[in-house]
Parts: structure tokens; sequence; C-alpha cells
């Protein structure tokens, strides 16, 4: 069947569709129905079923006869290892794990956090929390104790589950003591964590608080899966708010199941014993959707990558990876792509490798430019597929679909909408645009299963955010068009989210930091365009009438603010002192505008400006920093 045939027949059956696609999972009741419309325009799907999602990733598979295949394979180029778990070994570590989970207390619709690098443990400790019917809410390994401690009290854990450390190129990052840290400025406490210890690193545990990893479970009864309604939240994924507040996305059970199997065909052409690499983290949307559970529950095998794109040895390993472990459809963001293409220009590492088994390579996570998709056509020679989707959707909004058909590629374009996503662009008023106008995109309701409910104990938030701006629809909070083919455009955010290196953050968070400092009288931050990361942020700041320390200074205790607070995924580095912010009449500062003075593009002073005089001292000030960049 062809993508336009699919894709109508979505259109003409919704219901039809994805109860068809629910055929795939195994239910221990099976839904009545698909969609259940009865709180629009909160929508829920399959929500009268009863599942478990680690029976539908592991067991089943083990069931079937299946359980000498590798499900995980961990490769390590910073500790020089590589090993592989096999779906019964899977099988009897996470069954070990819910035990011991369960012996402490741990129940359906507790939450736990899971703090924790690149390591199996990472997935055993999400699948074990699935095992029970527990909600698990992933932080990225080494987040500031700040952002963790905001976590833990608005997600309120029953435990904790971390590792003594992280591991980077030449350096160990100390995850306990930020735990520690986080633990203390919580108001809300977990009853207990439990350690992973890393042999690089020996953590100092609190007694009575803190268990070890192999002791916690010895003994213990292994737990069997326990079933939960389809519209039980399987996690908790904070991202970014533009109020520096994290929004906690909630993933329903049985609509991910269903959504996630669907597309491992259907996007990435996987079947079962295929292996598959998403060269993510746990602690980020992909590396829920497909480093943990979409390869598992298709029966696929999983790479567990702990390294970067260059310096882990050099800007050869991501090639390294895909020929000794035969992958056949690798994902990676395109800052990995441009870090290694910085590296190697002309891609003389690649021939040096056999990638015989690569069939596709998928970008994701922030625009994909059209030079590095273009590097990668021609050294790789296989379809390169630009795709995008978000945190709240936890799955390809628009992509190539090359398990259903293989489209035309536009470089720029993450193809087309796929089934379950009526995507429109609309003005300001929320009218339809025509063709090759850009608008802001919205997704008409009912967004398809395994997308977000809602936000976690935030209804109104939620609403807030999403749903009021365009009734009837989701705001993505992106801006493009489409063509007259079609095919989709993503061009800028519509909010003040930037992008670093894939990773979303918000300026608005940032700013909450820098004006936290005693000599900052106001703040801006912008995400300026960088070759390497996308976007980086820049600081501008104003100080206080009667600062006698020097500005230098100020940035520098600005930077470390940031680091400290935020964590150095932020990446901010850049920062400069004004007088004042270019602001409008009514107070609000022309964000937009710096960000074009700083990219070198063309920009007009808007007529609300207080003083159009100040678009030039920060013009100056940009032009010290060295922007625009040539």
């Amino acid at each position: 069947m062809a993508y336009k045939d699919t894709y109508a027949a979505w259109q003409q059956n919704p219901e039809g569709f994805w109860l068809q696609a629910a055929e795939a999972i195994d239910w221990v009741k099976a839904p009545s129905k698909a969609l259940f419309a009865e709180n629009a325009p909160l929508y829920e799907w399959f929500k009268d079923a009863e599942v478990n999602t680690c029976w539908n990733a592991v067991d089943r598979h083990v069931e079937a006869g299946r359980g000498a295949q590798l499900a995980i394979i961990h490769d390590s180029p910073i500790t020089h290892s590589t090993k592989g778990i096999t779906y019964a070994e899977l099988q009897a570590r996470v069954a070990s794990l819910a035990g011991a989970l369960r012996a402490k207390g741990v129940e359906k619709g507790d939450r736990v956090i899971i703090y924790m690098p690149m390591i199996p443990e990472a997935l055993e400790a999400m699948l074990a929390c699935a095992r029970l019917g527990a909600i698990h809410s992933v932080v990225f390994g080494g987040f500031a104790a700040h952002e963790l401690a905001v976590r833990i009290d608005d997600a309120k854990p029953k435990a904790i589950i971390a590792a003594s450390c992280g591991l980077e190129p030449g350096r160990v990052v100390h995850y306990k003591p930020l735990l520690d840290k986080a633990i203390d400025e919580s108001k809300h406490k977990p009853s207990f964590t439990v350690i992973f210890q890393r042999e690089q690193e020996v953590a100092k545990l609190t007694e009575g608080r803190d268990f070890a990893w192999h002791t916690f479970q010895y003994g213990v009864e292994p737990a069997e899966c326990v079933p939960v309604s389809g519209d039980h939240p399987a996690y908790i994924l904070y991202t970014s708010g533009t109020t520096g507040q994290p929004k906690g996305v909630v993933r329903p059970t049985a609509g991910h199941l269903v959504a996630l199997n669907w597309t491992m065909k259907a996007i990435y052409n996987i079947d079962a014993g295929d292996v598959f690499w998403a060269a993510s983290d746990v602690g980020w949307v992909v590396g829920h959707s497909y480093i943990c559970y979409a390869p598992l529950i298709a029966g696929a095998t999983t790479i567990v990558f702990e390294g970067k794109p260059v310096g882990t040895p050099d800007a050869g390993t991501f090639w390294r990876v895909i020929q000794n472990h035969k992958v056949k459809s690798f994902f990676t963001a395109p800052t990995a792509l441009r870090a290694i293409k910085r590296e190697d220009p002309n891609g003389e590492l690649i021939g040096e490798y056999n990638l015989r088994s690569l069939t596709a390579l998928y970008l994701a996570g922030e625009r994909a430019d059209p030079d590095t998709v273009k590097w990668a056509q021609r050294l790789l020679d296989v379809p390169v597929v630009d795709h995008w989707w978000q945190t709240e959707t936890g799955w390809a909004i628009a992509a190539n679909p090359l398990g259903i058909e293989v489209l035309e590629t536009k470089i720029g374009s993450p193809s087309v909408p796929m089934p379950g996503y009526d995507v429109q662009v609309l003005d300001e008023g929320g009218h339809p645009v025509p063709s090759g106008t850009l608008g802001a995109i919205a997704i008409k309701l009912p967004l398809p299963p395994g997308t977000l409910p809602g936000l976690w104990n935030a209804e109104e938030r939620f609403k807030k955010s999403y749903l009021l701006q365009f009734p009837g629809y989701y705001e993505t909070g992106d801006a493009g068009f489409i063509d007259e083919d079609g095919y989709l455009y993503i061009m800028a955010r519509t909010d003040d989210v930037i992008n670093v290196a894939g990773h979303r953050l918000s300026t608005g968070a940032m700013e909450e930091v820098l004006a936290s400092h005693p000599d900052v009288a106001e703040c801006a931050v912008i995400g300026v365009s960088d070759t390497l990361k996308g976007q980086v942020p820049m600081g501008f700041l104003c100080l206080n009438k009667g600062c006698t320390r020097t500005p230098a200074d100020v940035i520098k205790d600005c930077v470390n603010l940031v680091r400290d607070q935020i964590g150095p995924v932020a990446a901010f580095k850049l920062a400069c002192v004004i007088d004042r912010l270019p602001k409008t009449r009514s107070g609000k500062i022309l964000r937009a505008t710096m960000v074009k003075i700083a990219d070198g593009q063309e920009f007009k002073a808007p007529a609300t400006i207080d003083d159009p005089a100040i678009l030039d001292e920060i013009a100056v000030a940009l032009k010290a920093m060295g922007f625009p960049a040539s």
C-alpha cells in the first residue's frame, strides 16, 4: 500500500485504522474502541484496555521462542567495552529489579525518578517500573542539582534510581553528589534511592536511604507484569517550559504501545531481529521512544551507546558501531553529523568501514541544514530522512515512511504528515493559509495515539500551552509552510525556546537565573546561529547602577550560575554587558530583532520600538563579540 493510500485509509476511518494497528499488541483485555472523546478537547485512546508495556517489550518475545536474540547491545568507546544482553537475560534482570522495588513498597501509580548515564541498567530501570505499573520520570544524567530538585518536587517520587557517575571523554561526572544536593534542596523526599555503582567511581551511600543496585536485589522474589488500564501514565518526561518551570509531559500506556509499534515498520522499516540504533540519550524523548521502548516492542535489537560523535576516539566512531553491530536503520541529530563533518569533511573515515548493513539515516531534534543532508547523502549513499516530532508527540508528526513507500526527498523538508496527524498552517486568526505561505503549524484535534493527553497535574497549563490559541487544534509552537505537493517545511519556533544541539532549552529559564545575580538589573537571552550546535544562547546584561565589579567578572559569574542551575547542556558561554535592552513601548523585549542583528539578517525596527537608537548599540556590542559571524 502506498503512502497516499495509507494516509487516506486513516482519514476515512481513524477508528478502524488504529484498532487494526492495536492488533499487533498483546492485551490483557482488548480495547472496546480506539478513541474516547467524551472529555474533548482532552482525548484518550484505548482507555478501557488492560495491558503491560514490559510484557510487550520483553516477555512476549521470550514466550515466542526468541529469548536467545540480543535485545540490547551496550557499546561504550569511553570504557572500551561492548556487551550484549539477550531477551531472556533482560527478562530475568528486569523481573529481579522490579521485585526488589516492589519489596520496598513501589506499587502501581507510584513515581520513580531515574537519573542515569547511557548504560543498559537505565533501560532496565525504565522497564522494571513499567513491569510494576510504576510511572517513571527519567532526568538527563548529570543535570544540575537544582533542575533535578524541581522535578523531584513536581513528580513526588517514592524512589530514585541513579548511577554513581557518568563518563565523558577525559572526565568522570559525579552523579551522587548532585543527587544528594537535589534531595537536600527538594521539599519532597523519596523513601529510598537505588545506586548502580560503576567501577570508575564508587559513591558513598547514606545509611538507611541509599541501597546498592546488586545487594538491593539479593534474595528477592522476581516480579510478574502488572496489568494497567490503557490510560495509565507510562511515564512523565519534563520538557522546558517558557516560564522556566518544566512541563511534565505524560505518556499514556496503550497509545504509546500501539503508536510506537506501528512506527518501527512503517517509518523506520524495522522488523523483529533487525538492529536499530538511535544515537541519543535516555533523558530525552528520542531515548524513551527509540532507544528503550519501540525497538523492544518490535522485537528488534537496540543499541545503547556511551560516547560522542567525535573524540571517542575520532569522527569514525559512528561508522564503527554501524559496521560492528550490523545496524540497519540509524537515527541521530543533525548537530552530531555536523560535528563529524567538521572533523572529516571529505568523509575519509567513512571509507574505512563496511556500512553495507545500513539502509537509511534518520535525522531529528532540530532543522537539518541542507549542506549536512547533502553531505550524508553523497557519502553514505542511503536515504537521509529528516523527520519532525516533539517531546509532546512522542513519535514523528512528519516523515518519509520508508516501510510504506520511499517518497521523494525534498531537502529542507521533513516530508509529509503521518497517519493520525492532520497538519495545517494557520494565520494569527486561526484560518488556514494557502500553500507556500508561512504561518503557525497546528494539528487538528484529536492527536493520534501515543501523544500527550495532558501535563502532569497541570490541566489548565496544558490547555493554555497547547489548545487555547487555536480552538480545535494542538498548537505546535513551530512556524512554517506546506508546499503544493503536501510537503511540510519547519522554519522557526514561534516562542523563545531555543534549540541547542537538539536540546530544546528555555531562554526564559536562563533569564531567571541571570536575573538572580545581585549585579544584574535586567537581562535577555536569545538564540544565535552556530554552525555546530544549530543555536547557542547569548545573554545581554544590564548592570545595576553603582556596580563596582568589572563586566568581565559579572559575565564569568553568570556563566557559572547558568551552568550550576541549568547544567552544561545549556552551553551558555556568550554574554555581553549593555546599557539598556531594546523594547516596545509596552515593555516587551525585541528578542526576534536582536536575533536578526546577531545572525546578520536584514531587519526593520518595529513601529512600536521605544528608542530605535538602542538597536545600533546592540549591533555595536555584537560586532565587538564577532557577530554577525561571517
